[in-house]
């Protein structure tokens, strides 16, 4: 790559780091992306700023000749965009050359789900005739029960719960607040956790979290991940799994058994419908496995 390039990707990703403070990672696949167009542009005697519009098409043609998908094309356009929305704005080009380029569909990806079987045996997995094991099944229980984010879980305080109700108070995304439902069995688990297993682990200790570790804090996401996954592999779960999982079955299993898509919305506490309509999509594939499996002629 020439000093030339390698000059303006710095400088655009020097910028991009001060007025918009894009992550690291961002920061690194828009950095990818650049010089693996200027390396191809090197090859046809061209830099970054001499680009037109067929250039882009070739170079996004050669990528997808190479093995990519239209996820990475997409992305590839949008760094492209991005850099030379920048050069234009610095009077470094006279016209955008994506300007015409067309974003290659991306499809939404349908989140991983659990069957309502696989869900029995992950909740009945952890080993309750201990304190920790407890308060796993409390958790695991809860996060079924609700949908809620595995990040409103581990931060869930005392003082958002409310036993004698039924529900728990959530600030979610935009610090847009809900009331969730919990429902009585996975209620029942977290009023006896809360009674015997929490102040066991606590002992004499103090902490506003409700499901705490024996360090006397709140438990972290990743820390909750692992648990899930290793109760997974307790109940013989080969599926593959995500932090969310349990809140994707849990939006699933509503509108399999007919709750209304914008109830499920409000509870996952999405502020755009389309978000959850996702999971209408999972739905019907279930219905449609179902029919070709039980119907004569399915």
């Amino acid at each position: 790559m020439t000093l030339n390039n390698r000059a303006e990707i710095d400088r655009f990703l020097d910028s991009l780091w001060a007025e918009q403070g894009v992550s690291e990672n961002t920061l690194a696949a828009y950095g990818s992306d650049l010089k693996i167009f200027a390396k191809w542009l090197q090859g046809r005697e061209s830099s970054l700023l001499e680009v037109t519009a067929p250039d882009v098409s070739e170079f996004l043609s050669y990528r997808y000749d190479q093995g990519i998908g239209n996820r990475s094309s997409a992305r590839i356009v949008s760094t492209l965009r991005h850099f030379y929305g920048y050069q234009l704005r610095e009077n470094k080009i006279a016209c955008d050359p994506t300007a015409l380029i067309e974003m290659p569909y991306v499809g939404r990806k349908l989140p991983g789900s659990l069957t309502e079987s696989d869900v029995e045996l992950l909740l009945a997995a952890p080993e309750t005739t201990n304190p920790l094991g407890f308060r796993d099944r409390a958790m695991l229980e809860m996060l079924y029960a609700t949908g809620l984010r595995v990040s409103e879980l581990v931060d869930l305080r005392l003082e958002q719960v409310s036993f004698r109700q039924g529900v728990v108070r959530i600030t979610g995304k935009g610090n847009k607040e809900r009331l969730v439902p919990v429902g009585e069995e996975a209620m029942s688990w977290l009023a006896a956790y809360n009674e015997g297993a929490r102040k066991n682990i606590l002992g004499q200790r103090q902490c506003p979290h409700v499901f705490v570790t024996q360090r006397a804090a709140g438990m972290t996401r990743q820390a909750f991940w692992h648990i899930i996954k290793r109760h997974a592999k307790q109940a013989g779960i080969v599926k593959a799994l995500s932090p969310h999982t349990l809140r994707h079955a849990f939006a699933t299993h509503l509108l399999n058994h007919g709750a209304d898509l914008r109830v499920v919305q409000l509870l996952l506490g999405h502020s755009d419908l389309s978000t959850t309509q996702i999971y209408t999509h999972i739905a019907r594939e279930r219905l449609k496995d179902l029919h070709s499996k039980y119907h004569p002629r399915g």
